[in-house]
């Protein structure tokens, strides 16, 4: 095949799929920026690391990286609006089930995608609602991976390759594991905080009747 054929059939396909190439691509950056977000959310969570400093150098990569996923999940969607072949249209990318091309699947990604920018963003309206609510909110980032996965492995035409498929592998068992030791964390702390109540109840109870007597 001479160069120039080459070229052409390259043209060609950059003008029939580059659309989908660019939103494939960036579905695939988008993804792999959540997981490492997640991942270290949850490791910090769990405070599973615990060297001096660490856990603000943790915080400022889990912090941009949340961010640069919002940006690449922003640019999967808005690149599928040129794509000639699918055509969605704005309300297919934003609204779920709204698109005619497998729409449960679509679907997933887009409440992950909303449920992605809503946790994300909340992070600098924390001193406004409070870092309590705010870290029971964030507890939700684990079905933002989910979702994601589960519109990968539905929607997306890489999933049967074995570079995606070891990534995912490879990552979700870690994050399933850190997801566990963060649940039986706070089950100790909780257990810790009401037996710490217990003993305070039964301290003030026995003082009372001391000075009663």
């Amino acid at each position: 095949m001479s160069l120039a054929t080459t070229a052409d059939a390259t043209a060609t396909t950059l003008e029939t799929h580059g659309w989908w190439l660019a939103s494939r691509a960036s579905g695939l950056v988008a993804l792999v920026l959540i997981t490492i977000s997640v991942g270290l959310g949850l490791a910090m969570a769990g405070k599973v690391m615990r060297r001096p400093g660490l856990s603000r150098r943790l915080l400022a990569v889990h912090e941009q990286t949340a961010l640069a996923g919002l940006v690449a999940i922003a640019v999967h969607g808005i690149a599928l609006l040129g794509d000639p072949w699918l055509r969605p249209g704005v309300a297919g990318v934003t609204v779920p089930l709204a698109i005619g091309h497998r729409p449960a699947a679509v679907a997933l990604g887009i409440v992950a995608g909303y449920l992605a920018a809503l946790l994300g963003l909340s992070f600098y309206l924390r001193r406004r609602i409070g870092a309590r609510l705010w870290r029971k909110a964030h507890r939700a980032t684990i079905a933002v991976y989910l979702l994601g996965l589960g519109h990968a492995f539905a929607a997306g035409s890489d999933t049967s390759t074995p570079a995606f498929r070891w990534f995912a592998a490879l990552t979700a068992v870690p994050i399933a594991a850190l997801f566990v030791y963060r649940l039986a964390a706070a089950r100790r702390m909780s257990r810790g905080r009401q037996r710490s109540a217990v003993v305070e109840w039964l301290r003030c109870h026995w003082r009372s009747r001391l000075t009663t007597w």
